[in-house]
């Protein structure tokens, strides 16, 4: 007992309390009293509000500690995931690194300056578009002075769009993905599925009213799905691997339940091309 009122904080606390109480019990008791002066009953308002503010002061305080802890740990759980993806970026950088240098290891044993994805880029300019024959062929700005071969293929903007098939000094004419030619030499495709599984085939038409490329030439039970991507397969000549064609739109099937046909949604804008990049595949021996 001698402790407890040893406690000055809480003997005025309590001091307080009472005065506040009673304050309030005298207030209620006046307040409908004409012949209460309207000073005491203000001044008896004013220190019920601070005794309230004294009272509610220890429950704020702890309120606010809550709201700083609950903040804090939204930050250090912000600051975990951050560093974990630190982390993995920092493992995915020495990941291709290391898949760099045995690349390069390869590419020494096997005597070879590239690979089937190293190529180099020739920018150029389209000159020439026939209105009358746009989905066929155009002619671009660059030629054998710049580098540019027969067979070479031709991007804009992340698609595919063609192959250049004939070459002059200054100048160079390009077939497109597009062209109605039942002739012309088609790029070697590959589809790869959601579960990493490869699908090859054949870029062999386009559709005028959809816009849509076809695949054909294939034969398979795999699970091809709408958005699966589709690359340049890197096979049957100077086409590297890898050169974004566009994305599976459809799949069509024969009475087995095999896929046989594919439509492709092309990454590339055939009917806006101003601009291209002439592909250099760089693979050859020593």
């Amino acid at each position: 007992m001698h402790n407890f009122f040893s406690n000055k904080h809480l003997i005025v606390l309590m001091v307080a309390l009472l005065l506040s109480m009673g304050l309030i019990s005298y207030s209620i008791m006046v307040r409908n009293s004409d012949d209460t002066p309207p000073v005491i009953q203000t001044i008896g308002n004013d220190v019920v509000g601070i005794g309230g503010r004294i009272v509610a002061a220890p429950g704020n305080w702890v309120r606010g500690g809550l709201n700083d802890i609950h903040d804090l740990l939204d930050t250090y759980s912000e600051n975990r995931k951050l560093k974990a993806e630190v982390e993995d970026l920092a493992q995915t950088k020495v990941r291709l690194a290391t898949t760099q240098r045995e690349n390069k290891a390869l590419k020494a044993q096997l005597k070879l300056n590239g690979t089937l994805t190293d190529y180099t880029q020739i920018s150029a300019a389209v000159m020439l578009r026939s209105p009358t024959d746009w989905r066929n062929i155009m002619v671009i700005n660059k030629g054998a002075g710049a580098g540019v071969k027969k067979n070479m293929p031709v991007m804009a903007g992340s698609g595919l769009i063609g192959r250049v098939i004939e070459v002059n000094r200054t100048n160079a004419k390009v077939e497109m993905l597009t062209t109605d030619n039942k002739a012309a030499n088609r790029f070697a495709a590959q589809i790869t599925t959601k579960n990493g599984a490869l699908v090859e085939g054949v870029i062999t038409s386009y559709k005028t009213t959809s816009g849509d490329l076809v695949m054909s030439q294939l034969n398979t039970n795999k699970a091809i799905q709408r958005g699966d991507q589709v690359i340049t397969s890197g096979l049957g000549g100077a086409t590297p691997k890898g050169l974004l064609i566009g994305t599976v739109a459809s799949v069509q099937k024969d009475d087995y339940g095999l896929a046989n046909t594919v439509t492709i949604k092309p990454a590339a804008n055939f009917s806006d091309v101003s601009v291209v990049t002439v592909i250099a595949r760089t693979i050859e021996g020593d």
